[in-house]
């Protein structure tokens, strides 16, 4: 048994320690994945928490036959798209802020050798956060939890409670409203590399 059962085993059994274990394991991702969804830091913040307060509550009803990251990421995405739903017309943060907040984007860009590669870069990073708003939440979930938490189709299904086919319909629909939106703007197309790993990474 490896440390993560072993702490889903000592958590589901009351144990706050191996449960803040969890947490520190998977802060960042779920944090991530918050950002992601919700474009601005503070929020991504408060649904991260929200998220793990909503999965300590649940731990009993977790299957241990099913990936802890996938049930804990479903979690936070479901959580995220309540969110959204809830401020459906609320406007989002398009200043670029969010990225200083997010260490792994922070880190490459004070070491960075190349700074006109690396500003290219974050403002590549900064637009597309900003096309993932414009997308359904379902759609936008879908689509981090894709690429950026290379969650597979299956798991994804398994996380935002739809078939199979349904997400590979979503994932399509997404990268093409995507991709057109990013021609729009006059940048680059990324659809054509998105199935193969993170996009503007």
């Amino acid at each position: 048994m490896n440390d993560e059962k072993a702490w889903v085993l000592q958590a589901q059994s009351g144990d706050d320690e191996a449960f803040t274990k969890l947490v520190e394991t998977y802060q960042t991702p779920v944090y991530n994945l918050c950002y992601r969804m919700l474009g601005e830091p503070e929020a991504a913040e408060d649904a991260a928490q929200e998220a793990f307060l909503k999965a300590y509550q649940n731990l009993t009803r977790y299957d241990p036959e099913r990936s802890f990251a996938t049930w804990l990421l479903s979690i936070a995405a479901h959580h995220c798209i309540d969110r959204l739903r809830r401020r459906r017309f609320a406007s989002f943060s398009i200043d670029g802020d969010g990225d200083d907040d997010d260490p792994p984007i922070e880190i490459p860009d004070r070491n960075a050798p190349d700074p006109e590669a690396e500003t290219l870069r974050r403002e590549q990073q900064r637009r597309l956060q900003q096309l993932l708003q414009t997308l359904d939440p379902t759609d936008r979930a879908a689509m981090v939890m894709r690429y950026w938490h290379q969650a597979s189709e299956v798991e994804i299904a398994q996380a935002l409670d739809l078939t199979v086919p349904a997400v590979k319909s979503r994932l399509h629909r997404a990268r093409k409203a995507l991709a057109g939106r990013w021609q729009d703007e006059t940048i680059e197309p990324i659809a054509e590399r998105m199935p193969y790993g993170s996009p503007a990474f």
